[in-house]
């Protein structure tokens, strides 16, 4: 299962480092993402890494968030600076085998989400 941590609460301009851990699937090390959804809104698709280490961002994170792996613990983080109150949604990994990206058609396999919420 992919099991994620360190959501909270912090103010504009605060920073925060999620982190998911694969126990089990062993998908984290190829394609990876992490995924955001505030209420009344669609999932959107956050930052994506690929089995070779390309990453990817939304344009409103690029420049403040940054997503890496660290193969050898099967873990997946967001280095998440700069928090805004748009920022503020419960945000989840997933994972696949397939190629990375942005939607969340590619990835099979997702957590269930920890929650970040940004004051002004």
């Amino acid at each position: 299962q992919l099991v994620e941590s360190g959501g909270g609460s912090v103010q504009a301009g605060g920073s925060l480092r999620l982190t998911c851990s694969d126990s089990g699937y062993d998908v984290i090390n190829y394609s990876a993402g992490w995924f955001r959804q505030a209420p009344g809104k669609e999932r959107e698709g956050v930052a994506a890494i690929g089995i070779a280490g390309s990453t990817t961002y939304t344009n409103s994170v690029k420049g403040r968030f940054t997503i890496s792996r660290d193969n050898a613990k099967n873990t997946l983080y967001l280095q998440m600076n700069d928090l805004k109150p748009d920022d503020t949604a419960k945000y989840y990994c997933a994972a696949g085998r397939s190629f990375y990206g942005l939607s969340p058609e590619l990835y099979n396999y997702w957590g269930q989400g920890t929650q970040v919420t940004v004051s002004a």
